[in-house]
């Protein structure tokens, strides 16, 4: 497979002139070279030249394509064994950080996910052509445990040394690298949400951004699945509701937006949108669109407001659509695709939102009947694809699925409905209601409708099962499973600043980290923790280190509503006193934890099971979101404070503890 626009063995690219590399170059480009372009390619071209020169070995590659950043390497260098990411800004004559996370943000890419990178050395080089040579630049920048070497800086005259320096350093003695065999290897990525989202948008498939195996290939088929439901009925004229099941982290909003994007064919009756109740991942997932729309300059420039509204018809919040189409008319959409469908609203909350917030009295529908009510106004063909997650509810008013089947057994007979095997699990039908209702609207069973395996770490693939067991109270699995997590740390602290120390530590590159807590965790404003502060998600996980009302800042703590469906790389998961664990002897409340909340000056117990279980989901929502590790902070207490005593949090430490969870060193 050819990764790049233009690749030559070092001999032959000393030889080759310079315009037919460029000419070279501009065929692979989708749009006409522009002057800048030109001109940027002939200088790197010439740099290049006498940078290499007498390396012997090697092979040069221009325009290597990072498809899940959707975006391309200057050039890459496969010399003596070792990797060279090359990165140039011409004219440049600074080091900025965000040039150096970009550079090293490719490096790592390739390490993480490039078969051929796994175990070869991977060195990140900044050519800022015009910058003053750098004091200690002679010096080989140092390698990383993982095999990736910390960013060289360099300037256009001081490339050749900067290369050589670590061919003949570190890298001395290496066996050979076939390049060829290098850039034909396996490319496996698992991107995030935010990547995935960005990659779909700007015309990437899925095939592009997602690995190959396991849990791809069912991503694949499932895909595939869904895609025979709407072509049968497109053709039959059918209207059809499909469930898609999934574990956590299987990927479920990743095949809805896959879903949507490619059956954007207007001109063919076609077009698709991706419906979610979760407003925080719809604005990140818009904004994220609308400022990479903005910043295109292959295509003609617009205004943010109005990239905003190209994002939004491809990704909409359900609140939105339904005030839309509350008057009766049809949607423009044919396929509809609904995020965490279990979710959705009841009856009751849907007509008290409705009479609070639009002045709407006496609405008689649930959110899922409604849903399936505007889709049934189109003459003709229509699909509904429901994305069903199991341990997410965290809110008051979800219908669960019994709705859905209740609306189509009662209201809606006309609709073919299709299920995954795993529908009646009680991960997603807690109720145990569903099979019988799944079988009096003749549900058919399609096995690939279930996503099985957690693609949200690239490390592991075990971490969701780790935190059912560590939730569930299932010491022996929860024991067993975290030993196998060698390449996913997690661990455990009583200081914070230590915890954030860590998370700096740890990320490399824009690799992004951050400070996460349940909405009910009071008791950790001593901490500077304050979950009462908005948080403005868009702001959290997209915007730059300088920005304290990023991520990075690690000044604003975001619970379980602002990033249930987004992930970070590194997060420190603050544990309040609100669920704790029940100490030897003591039969907690039915599940092996105390729940609690923080009310006026004094901590109350939660009675009722339905509270219980949404703390106990919006643990497991906070301890699924890093893909890479994390550090879980428990206070130590404070024997003056009533509020914070360390009994309230030190069987819970002496639990996590117990599951080997290690301990930060001091």
């Amino acid at each position: 497979m050819r990764r790049s626009y233009y690749s030559a063995d070092l001999g032959e690219f000393a030889a080759v002139s310079p315009d037919s590399i460029v000419a070279a170059m501009a065929r692979e480009l989708p749009f006409d070279l522009g002057d800048e372009q030109r001109d940027a390619w002939e200088q790197t071209i010439a740099i290049l030249k006498g940078a290499l020169a007498g390396l012997g070995s090697g092979r040069i590659f221009f325009e290597f394509t990072i498809p899940r950043m959707g975006k391309r390497v200057d050039a890459v260098l496969v010399c003596r064994g070792a990797v060279f990411v090359i990165e140039f800004k011409v004219g440049r004559r600074t080091f900025d950080r965000a040039d150096i996370d970009q550079c090293v943000d490719y490096a790592l890419d390739l390490k993480n996910f490039h078969e051929g990178s796994h175990a070869a050395p991977i060195v990140p080089v900044l050519v800022a052509t015009a910058a003053r040579a750098r004091r200690g630049a002679a010096a080989p920048p140092r390698r990383g445990p993982d095999g990736v070497f910390e960013p060289a800086l360099t300037n256009a005259a001081g490339l050749g040394a900067a290369i050589s320096g670590v061919l003949d350093g570190p890298c001395a003695g290496l066996a050979e690298t076939d390049p060829v065999a290098w850039e034909g290897a396996a490319y496996k990525p698992t991107p995030t949400i935010i990547e995935a989202a960005r990659a779909l948008y700007a015309n990437h498939s899925v095939d592009d951004i997602t690995r190959h195996e396991g849990g791809a290939r069912n991503l694949a088929e499932t895909a595939a699945a869904v895609s025979r439901i709407i072509d049968r009925s497109k053709a039959e004229g059918r209207r059809s509701i499909c469930f898609v099941t999934g574990v956590p982290g299987a990927g479920k909003t990743l095949a809805g937006l896959n879903i949507a994007n490619e059956r954007q064919n207007v001109d063919e009756n076609e077009h698709a949108v991706f419906l979610s109740g979760n407003g925080p991942l719809v604005k990140v997932l818009q904004e994220a669109l609308a400022r990479d729309r903005v910043a295109d300059a292959t295509r003609p420039r617009i205004k943010k407001d109005e990239a905003r509204r190209e994002a939004a018809a491809f990704i909409q919040n359900i609140h939105h659509f339904r005030d839309e189409y509350m008057g009766g008319k049809a949607p423009h959409e044919r396929v509809a695709i609904f995020d965490e469908a279990q979710r959705a609203w009841d009856r009751k909350h849907l007509s008290s939102w409705l009479a609070r917030k639009r002045k709407i009295k006496g609405f008689g529908m649930s959110e899922p009947d409604f849903l399936i009510d505007v889709m049934a106004r189109h003459e003709g063909w229509a699909v509904i694809v429901c994305l069903v997650g199991g341990g997410q509810e965290i809110h008051d008013g979800e219908a669960g699925l019994t709705e859905w089947f209740q609306a189509v057994r009662d209201r809606h007979s006309g609709w073919d409905v299709y299920v995954s095997a795993e529908i009646t699990d009680s991960e997603y039908a807690p109720d145990g209601d569903v099979a019988s209702l799944a079988s009096t609207v003749g549900a058919e069973s399609v096995p690939d409708l279930h996503l099985k395996t957690s693609i949200r770490s690239f490390r592991s693939e075990n971490v969701s099962k780790f935190v059912k067991a560590l939730l569930d109270i299932d010491v022996d699995t929860a024991a067993s499973l975290r030993s196998g997590l060698d390449r996913y740390p997690i661990m455990l602290t009583r200081d914070l600043e230590r915890a954030k120390q860590w998370l700096r530590d740890k990320a490399r590159g824009s690799e992004r980290f951050g400070i996460v807590a349940a909405a009910k965790s009071c008791r950790l404003q001593p901490h500077g923790i304050y979950v009462k502060l908005t948080v403005d998600a868009t702001h959290w996980f997209l915007n730059e280190r300088d920005d304290p009302r990023s991520s990075y800042s690690l000044e604003y703590a975001a619970t379980e509503f602002d990033v249930q469906g987004l992930e970070l790389d590194w997060v420190c998961i603050a544990w309040d006193a609100n669920l704790r664990h029940a100490g030897d002897g003591e039969a907690g409340d039915g599940d092996g934890w105390h729940h609690w909340e923080f009310v006026g000056k004094r901590w109350k117990h939660m009675r009722m099971p339905t509270r219980h279980t949404h703390l106990k989901n919006a643990y497991r929502v906070l301890l699924t979101r890093a893909r890479q590790g994390m550090v879980i902070f428990v206070p130590e207490g404070d024997g003056e404070d009533a509020t914070r005593s360390p009994a309230l949090y030190d069987e819970t430490y002496r639990y996590l503890r117990s599951l080997d969870i290690p301990e930060l060193p001091a």
